[in-house]
């Protein structure tokens, strides 16, 4: 075993999972890697000395300059805002520091493709934050599909809705502003990415975005609350896509529904611990989707618990991305979703954008 610095920019929400993930990864996954937290940037010296303070790491700085340029920061994660990722990312890609970037890759197609030919001319290890798609079911659900278990795919409907800015009466905030920082750029990319994943490239996309609530106390909104699209895969699976942050009820609604020509597969994150399968040559009095517990047959469940139904949650899936990301480290090799994956997405959020404003079907 042997230590590797490990410097986070950003303390708040993901910081603070990276920061959890990185301390325990070790301990639960046995890497031969084992990370020690070396430093943490913040806005602020103040700040990031309070993340220091309560996430455990030796040191900490209000410029995130200092993190990526300090020889005892061995690899980079990206855990700050959108329009930050593309400095720092290049910046310790010229060091030859490998990355782990939160999703999205960067606040526009130019950023994703520009951190991408980087990560690339590097040849350093580099690797998205899609969380999501790692849970033990969404693994498995991959694998049944790659097995042909439901045959070839004719049909995807996935969703991400969450209600966190459902009440119009909730004061604009850094949220309601910048195409960034809407519905497209926060929770469409990993249902996106989940897509890409499970079924393959999208080829066209119809879509429509749109806002609901334009005004909110304090200030207009200037971004989009919802959007939805029809798309059509490379492989001629037909799919509709639809992101949400104003849909009452939701609290975690990454949702996707999988048809073939032998059966199907549906899945609801709210449930993250279950898999649904449906296979069609079974007899006629045993038809009906078959509910599947995850557990230690599942991929990345056994590392965290031994008995099958007690289910793993949010913080375990930020640990495997912590796990494929020391494993790539140790290789030398990205694992997926690399940069080029994430600029997949970026591309499709783009060209829905595209087509919502020419009103037409377009091709990614």
């Amino acid at each position: 075993m042997s230590e590797i610095g490990i410097g986070i920019v950003g303390g708040g929400y993901m910081g603070k999972a990276h920061a959890v993930a990185m301390s325990c990864v070790g301990a639960v996954f046995n890497t031969t890697l084992r990370p020690r937290l070396e430093m943490v940037a913040a806005t602020s010296d103040a700040s990031a000395q309070k993340y220091q303070q309560a996430y455990g790491f030796q040191r900490s700085t209000g410029d995130w300059r200092r993190l990526v340029e300090d020889p005892k920061v061995e690899a980079v994660v990206i855990a700050s805002v959108q329009s930050t990722h593309r400095e720092i990312a290049e910046a310790a890609f010229a060091l030859g520091k490998p990355v782990l970037c939160e999703k999205p890759l960067g606040a526009s197609i130019a950023d994703a493709t520009a951190m991408t030919e980087a990560a690339e001319r590097s040849g350093v290890v580099n690797m998205v934050g899609f969380n999501y798609i790692r849970t033990p079911a969404s693994q498995y659900a991959r694998q049944l599909i790659r097995d042909g278990v439901i045959g070839d795919l004719v049909w995807f409907r996935g969703e991400h809705t969450e209600d966190f800015l459902a009440d119009p009466n909730l004061p604009a905030n850094w949220r309601t502003s910048d195409r960034a920082n809407g519905t497209m750029g926060d929770l469409a990319p990993h249902m996106i990415n989940g897509a890409l994943a499970l079924v393959g490239d999208i080829a066209s996309i119809s879509a429509e975005i749109g806002t609901v609530h334009t005004a909110r106390p304090g200030g207009t909104v200037t971004n989009d609350d919802q959007a939805q699209m029809m798309c059509k895969f490379a492989n001629g699976c037909s799919g509709h896509l639809f992101f949400s942050r104003v849909a009452h009820g939701r609290k975690m609604g990454y949702i996707y529904e999988i048809t073939g020509t032998k059966g199907a597969i549906r899945f609801d994150q709210e449930d993250q611990n279950a898999l649904w399968l449906y296979e069609a040559d079974c007899e006629e009095a045993q038809q009906g989707f078959t509910k599947i517990l995850t557990g230690p047959a599942h991929p990345d469940y056994l590392p965290f618990c031994q008995g099958p139904g007690h289910g793993t949650g949010y913080q375990d899936q930020i640990i495997i991305e912590a796990k494929d990301f020391l494993e790539a480290i140790e290789s030398g090799t990205s694992k997926w979703p690399s940069f080029r994956d994430g600029l997949a997405v970026s591309k499709v959020v783009e060209a829905a954008f595209k087509s919502h404003e020419a009103g037409q079907w377009v091709t990614v």
